[in-house]
């Protein structure tokens, strides 16, 4: 366990040092994004953010490779070697929609490629949760793993809509992926795991950047970071699967196995509900699905009287509780787990509806117009005459 520590603290460390670094370079790139109608910040930010987190999380897997306990996960196969190769390629690709602001069809297209070059280099799915294990062919694995890439990449894409949002989200999943993981590996003669390492350098890379990104954000994580880290969170899931064996594992095992698996889902369980409606909503006004508005789950949270930073603490209350509850049915009888569950979904729901609850009281129920909520978020802050300044460091 110490040595996960320590990696998670070298890729922190690695993550805040090269922020700032990154920060000027996407200045002097031009990756400034300008305020657009839909979006929460009022001053034009530097995005790019994801190179620093690119650059801590390579710093920790070298690390990690230079250590004996974890050199035989290096040794043993080239999977660890494909991940880091898969994480710069879609960096890259996110840094170019961060500085040219590529075509989305053209995005997912690199998306797609990047994620059968990965899994055609090995890190795959190899079986099935269809009554039993069922053994999947390989143009089936290569399939299934691009697909749950690409898609976790989008979703985590999706949650980066509020300073610090995306990259706590993410940290809370990791925490869950590592606890079980870790717990898993002890059951085999050596702790070490890959899974366990990239779930531990990842929350590394999160927690580092954080202290950045904080509102209000210095830097954002754009695409290159919110792609890099969906990325990284389903890589450490498919590299959990590898450790089962279809011909000796039981059927009993196998719903914790490939637990890893579903917990990406469910933790962006309540943004990917959101975009749904979206989409629903948007073509019942007969708008593409793609148009933007201010509709969004976070933007009802400030509406309604929220802060950036409480939006943002509530919304990780709800990750942490679909992750660890999660996490807990594997351990706990689903009773105990479904009494503790409905108790913290009552206190999130109080916290969630509070400036809605409190206005009700005192007999007004109207939400607070988005405009005056950032000026009460920004302290008075104006916004004319300082929209085209880049926030200061």
């Amino acid at each position: 366990m110490r040595v996960y520590l320590f990696i998670a603290l070298v890729a922190a460390c690695a993550t805040y040092l090269f922020t700032p670094i990154v920060r000027h370079l996407a200045i002097r790139l031009g990756a400034v994004g300008e305020v657009r109608k839909r979006d929460v910040h009022t001053i034009p930010t530097p995005r790019m953010g994801g190179l620093a987190m690119l650059c801590g999380f390579l710093t920790a897997m070298l690390f990690a490779s230079r250590l004996d306990f974890l050199q035989g996960v290096f040794r043993q196969n080239h999977q660890a070697w494909i991940v880091m190769v898969g994480a710069i390629l879609i960096c890259l690709l996110g840094i170019a929609d961060d500085v040219w602001d590529l075509d989305w069809m053209l995005k997912l297209a690199g998306q797609l490629l990047i994620a059968v070059f990965v899994a055609w280099g090995g890190l795959q799915i190899i079986a099935l949760p269809i009554g039993s294990l069922v053994t999947a062919s390989p143009t089936i694995s290569i399939a299934i793993t691009a697909l749950l890439i690409v898609v976790s990449i989008n979703a985590v894409n999706f949650v980066d809509g509020l300073d610090g949002l995306a990259a706590g989200i993410v940290a809370i999943g990791g925490i869950a992926f590592g606890i079980y993981s870790y717990i898993l590996a002890r059951t085999s003669p050596s702790y070490a795991s890959m899974a366990t390492l990239l779930d531990i350098a990842m929350v590394g890379i999160c927690v580092g950047f954080l202290l950045h990104n904080w509102h209000p954000a210095k830097l954002f994580m754009g695409d290159s970071g919110s792609m890099l880290l969906g990325y990284l969170i389903t890589c450490a899931s498919i590299v959990m699967t590898g450790r089962l064996d279809p011909a000796t594992v039981s059927t009993s095992i196998y719903l914790p196995a490939f637990m890893p698996i579903l917990l990406p889902i469910l933790v962006l369980f309540l943004p990917v509900l959101d975009m749904m409606m979206a989409i629903v909503r948007r073509l019942r006004k007969g708008q593409s699905p793609m148009h933007p508005d201010r509709m969004h789950l976070h933007h009802r949270m400030l509406r309604i009287g929220h802060s950036v930073r409480g939006a943002v603490l509530i919304l990780w209350g709800w990750a942490a509780l679909i992750a660890f509850g999660s996490i807990m049915l594997l351990f706990f009888t689903p009773w105990h787990v479904f009494i503790v569950f409905a108790v913290a979904a009552v206190v999130l729901t109080i916290a969630t509806m509070s400036p809605y609850l409190n206005r009700l009281m005192h007999g007004t129920v109207e939400e607070i117009p988005h405009a005056e909520q950032d000026d009460a978020n920004s302290g008075g802050r104006r916004r004319n005459g300082r929209a085209k300044h880049i926030r200061n460091a």
